[in-house]
Formats: structure tokens, C-alpha cells, sequence
């Protein structure tokens, strides 16, 4: 058997797109087939059909109608899936035997550019990657946005990972030799493999940038041309939208690896995935979904160039020295919706009516922004006063065009605003006075014939009709109607009249839908030519928002300007964890100091109890320097800071299983990637180093990672929390080794962490206290008790067993406190001697020496 002409015109279009899913377009709905079907059915819980296609079998089926297509591909662009949309692309009443078709666009995770499914806080980034000989060349862009950078670096899967996680692209393009496999498994993202020699094509990237900062060549122009040649291939348009290439080093700003953004939470909470609890949640107080963006992206690369930071930082503060400022800019900002992804779907030719009046409303406040940034005349507020376009003749263009209660769609008419164009108006009259004529002509004819329940209708298939219900077939004058449909219940006629005015009303609504179509096209294209300017000004506004939200955040949690000085220390006074202190009451949180140099206090060795406080003291410490450097005042009193070129965190214990390393080799790992990349302007962070291995294995290791930092990496300022007591005698032997604690006190029966950082170290962990303050069972803790005595008293390697029998109540360790004892000591205190009777006393007396030979 052969297949039906339409299947084998939809097995040669599905021939070049195995890996997507093919939307095929029959009528009003999209048809998938065979696996395709079967797969979209199990994916968006689709009901599984078929249909005969000249095989032996019908093939499976199943579809969804076209105007609702948005809404499905989204689902199967968040699973990672691609879908192929198959249109007409010639007119049926054209056509010579069956409808040309061909696919129009191809949606992917990296490309998609639905609002209902974009994070609107965040990019959606498409990644390429090529290998050189000892380089990756890297290319990242967010065609929503127009966003388009590229960087080279070290040739290993580390650099690799660490630009991945600032990024977080949803989609990656590799060439065929670089490691596309690695990449889909450990970050579980699509990638698609593409052969480099027929995609590279450098006349392709200058054709799209005409200028760019910094100068590319080699790797990274292989890797823009490659995500340039793919982006051609899916969105099969001109891509306008692109405009600039960023050529960005990674030295310029603070590398932030990996390891560092999970354990900060920048942007992520460790426990739940959310942004609550997060720096990120902290600071943001944009009021536009550009200016989240922007904050995000200043966080994923503070800056190094202290000149930039005071830039940002005097901006802030010109903003939060004037309250009234603020709060106009708040206010002024709420109605700035997303510029740059519209102007992005105006140059990708997706734009809809009511997303050309959300420009034209956007457009609008931008005029009072500008006047408010007038009021600053000095620094970079005043710079952007300068450079800020308002685009005025857009919004007067838009204002004319375009009417206010536009529909989505764009071939129904409703566009185009009266007054705009001579004929749309005569159109558009013609089309009104025909259905008032029409509903004139139903209630002559009702007159006419005496049916009150007459009517008039329409519909696409038989044009107007005049409706007569069965009971009423009595009263239809002879002559008069022409028959046009037969109903269950009802006959629909036609007359002359009728007939002719049908032919003018209709033929005026076709012609009046396609101008005004025509004329959306004409005004999305006339503002096309103005993208770049439409950018500036979105990046302008972004920025501000950045700007007035560190303020509003400064105010609101009572944070400082932070200095800047030259002599590589930190010097912070009251310092505060930003998430930490949120979180908590007003009030609550427990400030500290801290003071660093380069010399005399490099290296800070913290010991305290686990729950006391150490791992908050030090993320603030990070925290507080990168706060500072992306421009934003800190939670502190005062604050004087040294630009740090990057800061490394090593603290918790995961593993990594699949690839075969455990909780101590991640760790080493970790370590070992810090030491050999950080610097003498680094801030390192370690916590717990050497504790997934035996005692002796990881003292050892963690005295000789102080020892090398001190000496291969010196002026690297370090925070280094542990339980290893032994360190502290480090302290006046190596230089710049100093010694801190933090302060536990008992309060009654329980242990009170007072959260204060104090000079000096610790004497005890008090691990056992704090497993009773969680809960374990107090056989266990007195058992733990037993054991921890014998083996601070003998060397647990030897071959003797450790208790062979159960300790004495006398041999336990002493404490933090010791629960019978104290309640036995209360019990005496209590005691009322001078109004005992002797019997009374003797019999006292007597229980409490038998209580007292019990406690030993």
C-alpha cells in the first residue's frame, strides 16, 4: 500500500527533524504523528488516535487546536523536549492539489520566548561551546533580550563548570568534538551536537555585530558563529534583536566558583531549590523585571575595579541620602514593563497588539524618570540623565497606531486606532452600518411575517441567514425566501437583499482585517529599525532600578557605605549576616568585628561548638565583600574593605557518587582547586577541613593546608573553622596565624550560644551537649560520655578495647555540667535545716548519703 499524499508530505518534512517534535498544521489544529504522537500524548495527557495514511495500520495520532498551541509547546520545552511548527506557507485556494508545508520555527528550552514560562527575574541563556587546543571557546546569549557574550577559557571541566553556573543556560550547542556528553549528564540540559566546519563562519558574526567590545578571534568567534548559525536554523529569521557582542575576560571580575555560589546561596537555597533565604532575596527590591535581571547578573560578577564599585556605590547613596527621591523612583518605575523582551519580539517579527501597548504604556513613564534623575548632578546618576533616550517619537507612533483594548491576536482586526488610516476607517464604517442595516433588515422582516422568533445569524461556513423555527413554517411568505440550510428544528433562508448586503459587509471585514495586519506589520517594522536605541534605554533603566533597590534595601535594614582602602585588610565593625538577620527578628541577630590584614592577621582560625555561630561569622565576612562589590551597602557598622579578586568557600560534606568521588574527595577536591588558584588578594573560607578522614589524617592535612597558604599564597586572607584543637598552638608560630572563639555559656540546664566572637581558642567542641540539645536518648549521651573519657585518656589506635565494661559514674568526663550532680547540690540548697525536727533530719540525712554513694 502507498501513503496518502499528505503523509508522505509529512515523512519529508519530519525526515530533517528527528530530534524535535513535529507540529503539523491541518485546519485549526496541530496533528503529531507515530512516535511523535505517542510520545505528546504521554507528555501533555493527550487522548491517542488514529488514522488511515495508506499504511496496512493507521497511524497513531493526536493534536491540539492551533490557538491554544502556546500553552502545550511550553510544557514540552520544560521537559527539554524541541518542537518543530509546521505551517501552510501557501494559500489554499492557491494550491494544486495538496497545501505546501513547511517548518516555520523551531522552539527549544534555549530559544523559547513565552512569557507564561520564562522566569521573568532571570535570563533564559543558550550556551555553544568549542574546544581549541588548550582553550574552550564559550558563547552565551538570551534571544529574549538580544543579550549576546563570549569568553575563552582554561581548557577543564572545572573553568567549564564554574562559567556554566553563572549562566545556567537551559540549552547548550557543542561541535562534535567537544564534550556535549559530559555536559548533558552533569548538568542535565539539552544539548545538540553540531559540526563546527559547517557552522563557523566569521562573516556571520560581523554581519551581526558591527561593533563590540574587546577584540575575539580564534575559539570564541568559532563559538559565536556556531550559536549564531544555530539560532538562524531555529528561528529561520533575521535575528535584529542581536546587536552587540560582549567580549568579556573572567579576570575582570570576582570569580565566583561553583562550590562558592552554592554555599553562599546567592542565588539558590541549598535546602529547598527557592530564592527565599537567599542573598538574592535579600537585595531585591526591583521594581522592573529588567532591573531583577540586571541585580542578578552584577551578583554573578562583582566588580574588581574599585573605581567601578565607587561609581555604583556613590550612585546608592545619592539615592538613599534622599528619601524623596527614592520613593518618586519607586513609584515612577512601577509602570516600566519588560522593554527589552518586547523589542525583542519586534525583531523577531512575534509580537502581538497588546504587547505593543505595554511598550507604548512602558514608554510613557519614562519621561518622569528622567526628570527625577535631573535632580542628581553629579556621578553616574547624572551620566545616565544624559544618555537616556526617552524615545519620544515611539511612543508617539504607538499612541497614534495603535488602539488601547488591542486584542492578542493579530489577523482579527481591532488593531489600528480610528483616525490612524482614510480606509481602515471607510472599512471599518462600512462594516458597522452593514450590521446595524442588518439588524434593521431582522426587525422588518419579524413585521413582515409576523414571526417574532426570526432572526438573523452567521457563521463562517454559510455566511448570514435568516433563521425560521419548524412551528413557524405557516407564516413563510411564498416567494420570498430561498432555502440555504435544513436543522433539526429550524429552516435557514436567503434573500436578494440579504445576499448582496452580505457580499459588501463581508468582503469590507476581510479587507479591513488584512490592512489592518499590513499596518501592525508596517509599525512593528518602522520600530525595528530603532532596536538598538529601544536597548540603551531598557539597560538605562535596569541600571536605575539596581540603584534605587540597594538604596530601599540599605534604608530598610539600617546598612552602611562600605571604604574602599589600599592596604589589602578588611576591617568590619558590627557585622551582620544579610539572610540570616532577615530572617530573625528585629533585633536579634548577634553583630560581630572582624579585622584582616595581610601581614599580622591573615589567617583566622575560629573554634567553638557546632550551632555557636562559626559558618555565620564567615559567610558574612564573604558575604559583606561581595555585597560591597557589586556596589551595595553592607549589615554593619562600618566597614572598610579591600577589593578581593575572588573569594573561595569550602564548608559542608556532599558527595558525588556518580562520578565516583566521596564526601573526603569532594572535599580534597574543593581544597585543592583553592589552592591553586586563589591569590594573595583572595578571601578564603574553610570549613571543617580534614574531617572526612580519621583524626590523625585530618589534623594532619588541615595543619599542612594552613602551613601552604600561609607560605605559597601569602596575603590571602583566610577564615579557617575547625575542631581541631591542636591548631590553636599555630598561633605565634607562623605569622599572621591569630586565634578566635566563639563564646558558650551554661544557663540553667541548658547550653546558651552567645553567637560572639571573641579572641583566643577554644578549649572543648561540647559535641556530646549539643547532641543532648537535639534530642538523642540519655542512655546514648551517657554511654558517649564513657566512651569519650576512655579515649582522652589512652591512645584509641592501640589494640586494647575500649571499655570492657561500663565506666564508673567517677570516671566520666567532666562536662559542661553534670545534670545529678547539680540536681543532688539544688536538693541540699533547698533544704530548710532550722525548722527540721531531729527525727526529720536524721531521716534526710540518711537518703542523702544514699544518694551521694549512687552519684559515685
Amino acid at each position: 500500500m502507498a501513503l496518502t499524499p499528505m503523509m508522505q508530505q509529512y515523512f519529508t518534512i519530519k525526515e530533517n527533524y528527528q530530534d524535535c517534535i513535529l507540529f503539523y498544521r491541518l485546519g485549526d489544529f496541530y496533528e503529531m504523528f507515530f512516535d511523535d504522537a505517542e510520545l505528546a500524548s504521554k507528555e501533555l495527557e493527550l487522548v491517542l488516535t488514529g488514522r488511515d495514511c495508506g499504511l496496512e495500520e493507521r497511524a497513531p495520532m493526536c493534536g491540539i487546536p492551533y490557538h491554544a498551541a502556546s500553552g502545550y509547546i511550553g510544557k514540552l520545552i520544560q521537559k527539554g523536549y524541541k518542537v518543530a511548527i509546521c505551517e501552510q506557507v501557501e494559500d489554499p485556494k492557491e494550491a494544486k492539489g495538496i497545501v505546501k508545508r513547511d517548518v516555520i520555527k523551531i522552539i527549544t528550552p534555549g530559544t523559547f520566548l513565552d512569557d507564561n514560562f520564562l522566569d521573568k527575574g532571570s535570563n533564559n541563556y543558550i550556551m555553544a561551546v568549542t574546544a581549541g587546543k588548550d582553550r574552550y571557546g564559550l558563547a552565551f546569549c538570551d534571544i529574549s533580550t538580544g543579550e549576546f557574550q563570549g569568553t575563552v577559557i582554561p581548557l577543564t571541566s572545572t573553568a567549564l563548570d564554574n562559567e556554566l553556573s553563572k549562566f545556567m543556560p537551559k540549552e547548550v550547542v557543542v561541535s562534535e568534538d567537544s564534550t556535549g556528553d559530559e555536559l548533558a549528564q552533569r548538568w542535565k540540559v539539552l544539548v545538540n551536537v553540531r559540526s563546527v566546519e559547517e557552522a563557523v563562519d566569521s562573516g556571520n558574526v560581523q554581519s551581526y555585530f558591527k561593533s563590540f567590545s574587546g577584540g575575539y578571534n580564534g575559539v570564541v568567534a568559532s563559538a559565536c558563529s556556531l550559536l549564531l548559525s544555530y539560532l538562524e536554523e531555529t528561528q529561520k529569521t533575521a535575528l535584529s534583536n542581536l546587536t552587540h557582542l560582549e567580549i568579556y575576560n573572567t579576570e575582570d571580575a570576582m570569580a565566583l566558583d561553583l562550590n562558592t555560589r552554592k554555599n553562599l546561596e546567592l542565588m539558590e537555597n541549598i535546602v529547598d531549590k527557592t530564592r527565599r533565604g537567599t542573598l538574592l532575596w535579600v537585595l531585591d527590591e526591583s521594581r522592573t523585571t529588567m532591573g531583577a535581571r540586571n541585580l542578578r547578573r552584577w551578583m554573578e560578577a562583582p566588580l574588581i575595579n574599585r573605581e567601578l564599585i565607587m561609581r555604583r556605590l556613590d550612585a546608592v547613596d545619592a539615592i538613599y541620602s534622599n528619601l524623596n527621591l527614592l520613593e518618586d523612583l519607586r513609584e515612577a518605575l512601577v509602570g516600566v514593563y519588560d522593554i527589552e523582551r518586547i523589542v525583542s519580539k519586534i525583531a523577531l517579527k512575534s509580537v502581538n497588539p497588546k504587547e505593543m501597548i505595554t511598550l507604548r504604556n512602558s514608554l510613557s513613564k519614562l519621561p518622569a524618570v528622567k526628570e527625577l534623575l535631573a535632580l542628581v548632578n553629579y556621578g553616574e546618576l547624572s551620566r545616565l540623565h544624559k544618555k537616556m533616550d526617552v524615545l519620544e517619537d515611539i511612543h508617539t507612533l504607538l499612541d497614534a497606531s495603535i488602539r488601547t483594548d488591542a486584542p492578542m491576536t493579530m489577523k482579527e482586526g481591532e488593531i489600528i486606532k480610528d483616525g490612524y488610516h482614510r480606509e481602515v476607517d471607510e472599512l471599518r464604517d462600512i462594516r458597522h452600518n452593514g450590521k446595524r442595516w442588518i439588524a434593521e433588515l431582522e426587525q422588518k422582516e419579524k413585521e413582515f411575517t409576523g414571526i417574532k422568533s426570526l432572526k438573523i445569524g452567521f457563521n463562517k461556513v454559510f455566511g448570514y441567514y435568516i433563521e425560521i423555527s419548524k412551528s413557524n413554517y405557516s407564516n413563510i411568505p411564498e416567494g420570498r425566501y430561498v432555502r440555504k440550510q435544513t436543522l433539526a428544528n429550524a429552516e435557514r433562508y436567503i434573500t436578494q437583499e440579504l445576499k448582496e448586503m452580505e457580499d459588501k459587509i463581508l468582503g469590507a471585514e476581510e479587507k479591513l482585517n488584512d490592512l489592518e495586519y499590513r499596518l501592525f506589520a508596517e509599525i512593528r517594522d518602522t520600530i525595528e529599525v530603532h532596536v538598538e536605541r529601544l536597548k540603551n534605554t531598557a539597560r538605562i533603566i535596569a541600571d536605575i532600578d539596581c540603584y534605587q533597590a540597594l538604596a530601599k534595601v540599605a534604608r530598610d535594614q539600617g546598612y552602611v557605605k562600605p571604604e574602599f582602602t589600599g592596604d589589602g585588610s578588611i576591617r568590619i565593625r558590627e557585622g551582620r549576616h544579610p539572610v540570616v538577620e532577615k530572617m530573625m527578628q528585629k533585633g536579634e541577630f548577634v553583630s560581630n568585628d572582624l579585622t584582616m590584614d595581610q601581614k599580622g592577621e591573615s589567617f583566622l582560625i575560629i573554634t567553638g561548638p557546632n550551632m555557636a555561630g562559626k559558618s555565620t561569622y564567615m559567610r558574612q565576612t564573604a558575604l559583606i565583600c561581595l555585597m560591597a562589590q557589586i556596589g551595595s551597602f553592607v549589615p554593619a557598622k562600618k566597614a572598610e574593605l579591600s577589593v578581593c579578586d575572588r573569594i573561595f568557600t569550602r564548608i559542608g560534606a556532599s558527595d558525588d557518587l556518580a562520578g565516583g568521588k566521596s564526601t573526603f574527595m569532594v572535599e580534597m577536591s574543593e581544597v585543592s582547586d583553592i589552592l591553586l588558584h586563589a591569590t594573595g588578594q583572595s578571601l578564603i573560607i574553610l570549613d571543617e577541613v580534614g574531617r572526612g578522614t580519621s583524626t590523625y589524617d585530618g589534623l594532619s592535612i588541615a595543619w599542612a593546608v594552613i602551613e601552604y597558604i600561609l607560605k605559597e599564597i601569602p596575603g590571602a586572607k583566610t577564615l579557617f573553622a575547625t575542631h581541631y584543637h591542636e591548631l590553636t598552638a599555630l598561633e605565634g608560630q607562623l605569622p599572621g596565624v591569630k586565634n578566635y572563639s566563639v563564646l558558650v555559656r551554661e544557663v540553667g540546664k541548658s547550653i546558651a550560644f552567645l553567637r560572639k566572637i571573641v579572641p583566643g581558642g577554644a578549649d572543648e567542641s561540647y559535641g556530646i551537649e549539643v547532641a543532648r540539645l537535639a534530642g538523642l536518648p540519655k542512655e546514648l549521651l551517657q554511654r558517649a560520655k564513657e566512651i569519650l573519657l576512655r579515649l582522652e585518656k589512652k591512645d584509641h589506635r592501640t589494640a586494647e578495647p575500649v571499655l570492657e565494661k561500663p565506666a564508673k559514674k567517677g570516671d566520666l568526663q567532666l562536662g559542661l555540667f553534670d545534670f545529678e550532680k547539680e540536681s543532688f547540690l539544688e536538693k541540699i540548697q533547698t533544704l530548710d535545716v532550722l525548722n527540721m525536727t531531729p527525727m526529720e533530719a536524721m531521716m534526710t540525712l540518711h537518703q542523702l548519703h544514699a544518694e551521694a554513694k549512687e552519684l559515685n
